[in-house]
């Protein structure tokens, strides 16, 4: 459904996007993750041809998005992550104006949405808060039901509430067979709805991976409940182990570090000891995707 080959753009002192490809396939729910700046917002915008001298090639639907892009805007939900609407018209007349360009009649799935996100249309958008705003913005993405829907930031400004309740949307329509292509920092918003993680720095694509093969590529981490004091003081000194809760240690399996480089190792020189209990703890995605960007 979507297709990049080599899409490059260069601003200058490093900025911009270099070799970006990938392609997502119809049904996939793809997160696209990176920091301020790494080239989620350019990528994006090529997609959907707002950005039209860069070098290699994208394409929607097989339509190419620097030549095709009117005929692509059929099959796309968009959701930009910065909002400028119009301010001095009202969030019903907005929307009748989108659904007029997209040559929507029925307006009772929006009206839907508008219920389900408690959001009024009749206010000016001038007078709109952030997060009204950003409602207003999924109300237009979804309202169409479209095939695709790329989404930039789509959780921004909203309450935790509202956060869950787009999450509820997403898998919704992802259930359905729609594709989508997800930018976003909310690690939850992402670890709940996709299915496969691309990670971007400084505008090159450095890890794209399955969610749950990316968090077993990961460092294992376990807690290690013991039962005397003076036990988990001889453990901490033997091995250097320096994270401890009172009673419990929570340790990292590290491939390059003897003797707690395995879980087999771990258990035997665990033996020694009288232990309580033992926890494997699940990396989140924020974990490891600071694993790959650090400080």
């Amino acid at each position: 459904m979507i297709i990049t080959k080599g899409l490059t753009k260069d601003y200058g002192n490093n900025r911009g996007i270099f070799d970006v490809s990938f392609s997502i396939n119809n049904g996939s729910c793809v997160g696209f993750l990176g920091p301020n700046g790494a080239g989620k917002t350019t990528t994006i915008r090529h997609l959907l041809g707002f950005i039209q001298n860069f070098e290699g090639e994208a394409y929607i639907k097989g339509l190419n998005c620097k030549t095709e892009q009117v005929d692509i805007q059929k099959y796309v939900g968009y959701l930009p992550g910065e909002i400028n609407f119009i301010d001095d018209i009202n969030g019903d007349e907005l929307i009748d104006l989108i659904a007029k360009m997209k040559e929507l009649s029925d307006l009772s799935y929006a009206n839907h949405l508008l219920e389900q996100f408690e959001l009024d249309p009749k206010i000016k958008i001038k007078k709109m808060s952030k997060g009204m705003k950003q409602k207003l913005a999924i109300v237009i993405a979804f309202m169409s039901d479209p095939e695709i829907l790329i989404l930039d930031e789509p959780s921004s400004g909203l309450d935790p509430l509202m956060q869950q309740k787009l999450v509820n949307l997403i898998l919704e329509h992802k259930a359905r067979g729609k594709t989508f292509f997800l930018s976003s920092h909310s690690f939850e918003e992402v670890e709940k709805t996709c299915d496969r993680i691309i990670l971007i720095k400084n505008g090159h694509i450095v890890n794209d991976s399955q969610v749950e093969m990316l968090k077993k590529e990961q460092i294992r981490k376990y807690d290690i409940k013991f039962a005397k004091v003076n036990e988990v003081e001889d453990f901490i000194k033997k091995y250097n182990i320096s994270q401890i809760d009172n009673l419990t240690v929570t340790i990292e399996l590290k491939d390059s570090i003897e003797p707690l480089d395995t879980f087999d190792s771990l258990v035997k020189i665990l033996s020694q000891y009288e232990i309580q209990d033992i926890t494997k703890k699940d990396l989140s995605l924020e974990e490891i995707f600071m694993k790959y960007y650090g400080d």
